[in-house]
């Protein structure tokens, strides 16, 4: 086989089996080694939020053009999820959190799923 024929053999492989993205659900200290001491940034009923995740249990949500909110933030490790509750809720609300090429996702049976990212440290105001 020629130099040419070894190398179009080769694409041929790639091409027949290209490398698929997956989406992957967090386990519960997963999630705690993402959050834990760090900010979450994204968009939320299209409005920007950033939201801190304190390693005692208490999480800051801040949105632009309103006061921030203090709630409580915990995982459920027999579900892998996350859970928060805040002033005006009854009850915790779950949620998965999932990994898609890269980026990640508030997963819920209510809304669709919502992509965020994660920087270190308390980060509520925008450097």
């Amino acid at each position: 086989m020629n130099r040419r024929a070894v190398l179009l053999s080769i694409l041929a492989m790639t091409v027949a089996h290209p490398v698929q993205a997956q989406s992957v659900k967090l386990k519960a200290y997963e999630i705690e080694a993402l959050l834990s001491g760090n900010t979450a940034i994204g968009k939320w009923e299209g409005v920007n939020y950033r939201q801190y995740f304190a390693s005692d249990g208490s999480t800051i949500y801040a949105q632009e053009n309103a006061r921030s909110t203090l709630g409580e933030w915990r995982l459920d490790e027999d579900r892998d999820e996350y859970q928060s509750i805040w002033p005006r809720d009854a009850d915790w609300e779950g949620w998965f959190v999932m990994e898609f090429a890269g980026t990640y996702y508030w997963v819920s049976k209510k809304t669709p799923p919502t992509p965020f990212r994660v920087v270190e440290g308390e980060q509520l105001v925008p450097k």
